[in-house]
Order: structure tokens, then sequence, then C-alpha cells
């Protein structure tokens, strides 16, 4: 069944258009006659009348198809394919060192960030870890509520100490959808220190050959103190020391994460101001391996907005180039 809809009803504001055409036409057609009849010049414009519903007329059809109208035709199927990314990220207290700034955890977010930004119908997911790991959110498409979950991620999310990227790992691969046959990512974002296990062990037990494991590293390997804040997380009270009341100094793992991702059939990417990094991972998971994640039903429509607007512009043109004559009255 056909019928009519406006792609653009936020532009009803523009009806203003005709009504002020048809105000200002009306005070200039009183003002030309008031001074004729000052001048005492028996004399009145020709197709005063009808200029002023032509006028009007070709402002209404203009504004009309400003409203976006156009005619429903019916449904059409449309595939989606993407892969299935889960991104991990460190949430232990030495992401959150400032040897890069604002702090190792805020890069790792503005990385994630871009990534979202990026991402044209793959779907994403969500593992925060440090001692332990849980999906925070699932595979999704939208991309807003990626965006939401995002940003509550900080570094109370999970207690104790320790970073276990192996049971964030294993935890990842559970999650996925099996039925489909495309690659699935794992991107990491870590400081590469302390595994509570062996990760590259966990890799080699799950025999997935679907697997692809990215890891960034995030901050130097000059490193860092590890901040203590109070309670409200604004500000520092002191730096994180180790039983002999030492300052502890929390420096970056590339070896670590250069290993796994090797062992993960994957890539190795260093953090660096400019985020390039994140645009070579895009160009590489650009040539994996997509499935069709689902199949939706999209409406049809047959724009008539054109026709509307022609006949608009030929009726005010028409209403311009009407002659003005006068004739005595």
């Amino acid at each position: 069944m056909n019928y009519l809809e406006f792609k653009n009803p936020a532009n009803m504001i523009f009806i203003i258009l005709p009504v002020l055409g048809l105000v200002t036409m009306l005070m200039s057609y009183r003002k030309k006659d008031r001074i004729l009849r000052v001048l005492k010049i028996g004399a009145k414009a020709r197709f005063a009348l009808l200029r002023i519903v032509l006028t009007v007329l070709g402002l209404s059809l203009m504004f009309f198809s400003l409203l976006g109208p156009q005619i429903f035709t019916g449904f059409a199927e449309t595939n989606k394919s993407g892969l299935d990314i889960y991104v991990l990220v460190d949430t232990s207290k030495s992401m959150l060192v400032r040897d890069i700034q604002p702090d190792r955890l805020s890069a790792a977010k503005k990385m994630i960030g871009s990534m979202i930004d990026s991402l044209k119908g793959d779907r994403i997911g969500l593992i925060p870890f440090s001692s332990g790991a849980y999906v925070q959110m699932p595979l999704t498409d939208d991309y807003q509520v990626a965006r939401m979950f995002l940003d509550v991620i900080d570094t109370d999310m999970i207690g104790g100490g320790g970073t276990d990227i192996g049971a964030a790992i294993r935890l990842a691969d559970n999650s996925f959808d099996r039925t489909s046959s495309a690659d699935r990512v794992v991107v990491i974002l870590s400081d590469g220190e302390d595994h509570g296990t062996d990760s590259l062990n966990v890799l080699k037990t799950l025999n997935d050959t679907h697997l692809k494991v990215y890891t960034i590293g995030i901050g130097t390997t000059r490193g860092g103190l590890i901040p203590v804040y109070d309670s409200t997380g604004l500000k520092i009270t002191d730096y994180k020391k180790d039983n002999s009341g030492n300052f502890v100094t929390s420096c970056m793992d590339p070896d670590s994460l250069q290993k796994l991702a090797a062992s993960g059939n994957g890539t190795y990417y260093q953090s660096s101001v400019s985020g390039i990094e994140t645009d070579s991972l895009l160009k590489e998971l650009s040539y994996l391996k997509r499935d069709t994640l689902k199949t939706e039903k999209i409406k049809r429509y047959a724009q008539i907005y054109q026709y509307f607007l022609g006949t608009g512009i030929l009726l005010f043109l028409a209403a311009n180039l009407l002659p003005e004559r006068r004739k005595a009255g």
C-alpha cells in the first residue's frame, strides 16, 4: 500500500515563508495604493490579486518540498556483514600511570572511542580486566550505546591486584557467536604488566583458527609512579609503595604483548600521540573475513519533493513576470 510520508518534518518551521510572503505583498500593495491616493493618481496595478495568489502558492509549494514528501513503495531486505570484535581493556591500577597524557587508561579509552567512530557494520563488545574479567557490554552494533559503556570504565571496576590477560582472552573466546564463520577479533589494550596466568598457553588451549588477537601497548618502557587518589578520585594523595616502603615504578612490557599478538595470529601496536596505531589496526581488520551478521527490512520510498519544488519555482517566476501596467481609474 502506497502512502505519503515526510522525510524532514523538522522543516515545518519554514511555514513562515509563505506567511511572510503573503503579509509582505499585502503591505506592499496597501502602501502603493496609499501613495497613489496621496498623489491623486487614478491608476492601479493590473493582475494584483493574481500576482499575490501565484506568489503565495509558489512559496507554499516550495515550503512543502522542504518537508521531503515521499511515497512509501514497500520493503527491501538488506544484509549487514561485519566482524565480531571484543575489546579487552586493562583496568589495573598501573593504568593510572601518567607516562602518557593524561594517563594510560584515558589514552586507551580515547583509542577505543576512535575505533568505535570508524566501525561500519561490525559488532563490538567490551571486557574490562585486571585480576579478573567480565563482559561489561556484549557484542552490539549500536555504537552510541558502546560509547556510553566506554565512558564509565575505570580502575575501580574490578577488585584485587595484578593483570590476568589470559582470563580475559578465555572469556572473550567463550562469548563469541559460534554460528558465524567470520574471523573473531580480540583487541587488547594494556601495559602488559603482571600477567596472572600464562596467556600464551591460554591461546594454545583455545585452538581457534578464527581467533585473531591484536595488542596495543599503552605506556612507555621508561614508566612512572602509580598514583593513589583520594575518595573523590580527583586528587593524588600519594604513590603506590612496595612492602619495603619504596615507590613502585610501572613500566610497559612490550615483549609480552608482542608475543601474545604473534601467538594469536595478530599484530602488536605501540600507542602514540598521533593515534596512527588505531588507523593501522582498522586497516588490517578491513582485510579479515566477514560474515552476514543480520538481515534487516528497510523501507523504500519514491521521492516526490522535486515536483513541488519545480512547480513552486515556476509559479513564483510567473508572478514576477506578469505585466504591471496601470490603467486609469
